[in-house]
């Protein structure tokens, strides 16, 4: 139970997990987004024969492998996390978590693996189209990669198909498919990759901006620039349609979590989108009295046409959803969250009722506990819960990150449209401030992937999976000193990692891309020869 857990031991666990991942989430949208530019550039190069693209492609690979080899190191590492700092989450629910990992790891990550070597060591081994091919497929590994993850992240914020064995005290997994082609795990997949595209194509576009500053190989440079515009205003366009869908999935799977991006406490029929606001610090809890926002500009009625589809629907605020009482779309009465955890303890009573009524051999009494445990099943993590407030996120750092990732998305469209306009009406050569633009651009990529994921897991929270498992009941018993060891083992590791990851790019950037110079024509050639025999 929470009150025999130590709270410093769940906020340093979930820090530990969120440094891994947050730096792990560094290397993985660029391996993404690079990807699809390289392999564009190989296309170019086995369309037209034209070694120029061969080159190109060549270098964006090297930056491509550099990256994709740090990555794979903190993406170990992250998963074996669930074992060490998560043994109860990893005990409640591995059987079904686990099986999206373990189809990453046997497929996709051993198709990146098979078909990456062949991309760097295949140009004069194998044909121009098998390593054409192999470009694609590698591209294609990480992106099912991707998948598998994200279906196993969006199982814990929309966990179906699966039913609790009360013999195992464990969630198994009844309906593959459900789980690997849930709406949220569709949303969630698309949202993220195309959002990978952008940040790629904002990597490739500042970097050749650089050479274009520096005066250095003007032709790669705007080709490049060219090629990524292109991926990253397709990818913020559709990036833009996803999150509309992912917005919805969230408010009807995740209600809390979208009054929470909101800053929406009281609910109310023809709700405004909040555009622009400052919230108020001295809010604190739901119903304190305090108004939420110091300063705020509404969109009319726009939260209740993406919550609900209809812009004069009902969309429930923290205060209803804390309340209860409001109208479901099934007619029925939502409940409050103090009923949901008496349901929850009621669940975790009957639980225990069952395993001792089976321990002593009475079948009777386990049947009626086991009963009682399916009738309040839904609601068993609500029984680990002490306090209502403890059921809504972080509304400050939700709403402010959900904002900045919102506009910095917006900024990526209007970047791209302008880059792509400039570069076939004017020379991009001579604009040094789109050069510099460009390369500003690179860490505002990072700072819009960022700030998505902090959107999607804490505003989960107190969530580890959405209803079922608490954060502070899925950690492993541990020393905090243990855990706060490792935390600054990791950080001071991730970071001589990123900083050596960098020092490598930089080097190999500043290298610049190798062009062999063009062999002489056969006129040349023949000219050549008449030379050489003539001072023979």
């Amino acid at each position: 139970m929470l009150e025999n857990i130590d709270t410093s031991l769940i906020d340093w666990s979930r820090a530990q997990f969120a440094l891994t991942a947050m730096y792990h989430w560094i290397f993985v949208p660029l391996t993404l987004g690079l990807a699809i530019i390289m392999a564009i550039m190989e296309t170019a190069y086995y369309r037209t024969g034209d070694e120029f693209w061969k080159n190109t492609a060549k270098f964006w690979m090297k930056l491509f492998g550099i990256n994709f080899a740090v990555g794979v190191a903190t993406g170990l590492i992250l998963e074996f996390e669930f074992g060490t700092n998560w043994s109860n989450y990893s005990w409640f629910v591995g059987d079904i978590f686990g099986a999206p990992l373990a189809i990453e790891g046997i497929l996709a990550f051993f198709m990146e693996a098979t078909f990456i070597a062949v991309m760097f060591f295949g140009w004069d081994k194998v044909s121009k189209r098998f390593h054409l091919i192999s470009t694609w497929l590698t591209g294609l590994g990480a992106t099912i990669s991707a998948w598998w993850i994200l279906v196993a992240n969006a199982w814990m914020q929309f966990p179906v198909g699966m039913e609790f064995n009360p013999d195992t005290a464990r969630n198994e997994m009844v309906d593959f498919w459900a789980v690997a082609t849930s709406p949220v795990a569709v949303n969630k997949f698309f949202h993220t990759v195309l959002s990978s595209w952008v940040l790629g194509a904002a990597f490739a576009v500042g970097v050749s901006c650089w050479y274009l500053l520096k005066k250095r190989n003007k032709k790669f440079a705007i080709s490049s620039i060219k090629i990524a515009a292109w991926v990253g205003l397709v990818g913020a366009l559709l990036a833009a349609w996803t999150g509309d869908g992912s917005g919805y999935q969230v408010s009807q799977k995740q209600p809390m979590k979208l009054a929470a991006m909101e800053g929406y406490y009281e609910g109310s029929e023809g709700a405004g989108l909040v555009a622009f606001g400052i919230l108020n610090p001295d809010k604190k809890t739901a119903n304190d009295g305090e108004d939420p926002f110091l300063f705020r500009v509404e969109i009319p009625k726009m939260l209740s046409l993406l919550a609900e589809r209809k812009m004069d629907a009902f969309v429930p605020g923290i205060n209803d959803l804390l309340e209860g009482g409001y109208t479901l779309q099934d007619g029925s009465k939502a409940l409050s969250a103090e009923e949901k955890m008496e349901k929850g303890r009621k669940a975790i009573s009957a639980f225990s009722a069952y395993r001792a009524a089976k321990a002593a051999g009475n079948e009777e009494e386990a049947a009626v506990s086991s009963q009682v445990l399916k009738d309040n099943v839904a609601y068993f993590g609500y029984g680990y819960i002490k306090d209502v407030n403890e059921l809504v996120p972080n509304v400050p750092l939700t709403f402010y990150m959900f904002r900045v990732m919102v506009m910095l998305g917006g900024y990526f469209i209007l970047f791209f449209l302008a880059i792509l306009f400039l570069s076939y009406k004017k020379d991009l050569s001579k604009m040094r401030w789109l050069h510099w633009v460009g390369l500003c651009t690179i860490p505002l990529g990072y700072l819009a992937s960022q700030a998505g994921w902090v959107v999607a897991e804490c505003g989960r929270q107190p969530w580890a999976i959405q209803d079922m498992l608490p954060t502070g009941v899925g950690i492993s018993k541990l020393s905090v000193g243990s855990v706060q060891t490792t935390f600054f083992i990791f950080l001071v590791l991730f970071t001589v990692m990123l900083i050596a990851e960098v020092g490598i790019m930089l080097k190999e950037i500043r290298k610049g891309p190798s062009f062999a110079p063009a062999a002489p024509s056969p006129d040349v050639k023949k000219e050549v020869a008449g030379e050489d025999s003539t001072q023979a």
